[in-house]
């Protein structure tokens, strides 16, 4: 149901971890080259993969389309309650991943004399998304809340 506020909230996390898997999450400089940590991998400035993140790319996909999926099982509040819990699980391991991936990807560069990192902004998508699950979670809680409490009144 379109109108319920916890379904915009599981749409932005979808959108916002659309956004994670496709943005550049961070970028390492070093020996005259430049190159950018993706969700799908490690890219030089050519566009080539030089490291695999196929782990952290299944996880921000998963946690992509799962509120997609609890968006469309409107009726069972209670096992929506759940997948919101495997979401925000999901959402843990995507940014622990990406912390790894980061780490893993800097040890690479740090041999190299002169070399640089930072991060990028899509970096902190799955912890603003953990936000919006905290909130869809409670919006269904009210919702059940309030139908059971009609079912008393009957």
């Amino acid at each position: 149901m379109i109108q319920r506020i916890q379904s915009l909230y599981l749409v932005v996390i979808a959108a916002l971890m659309a956004t994670t898997i496709f943005a550049p999450l961070g970028w390492f400089a070093g020996a005259g080259e430049e190159f950018t940590l993706r969700a799908l991998g490690l890219e030089n400035a050519a566009g080539e993969i030089v490291q695999s993140t196929r782990h952290l790319a299944i996880l921000a996909v998963a946690a992509a389309a799962l509120p997609l999926a609890i968006l469309f099982l409107y009726r069972r509040r209670m096992l929506q309650l759940r997948l919101c819990a495997v979401e925000a699980v999901l959402l843990l391991g995507t940014a622990l991943m990406e912390g790894i991936y980061y780490f893993l990807s800097w040890r690479v560069f740090s041999g190299v004399e002169f070399h640089a990192q930072g991060f990028r902004p899509a970096i902190v998508l799955p912890l603003v998304c953990l936000l919006f699950v905290y909130l869809a979670a409670r919006a269904i809680l009210r919702d059940e809340a309030l139908v059971r409490a009609a079912d008393r009144i009957r």
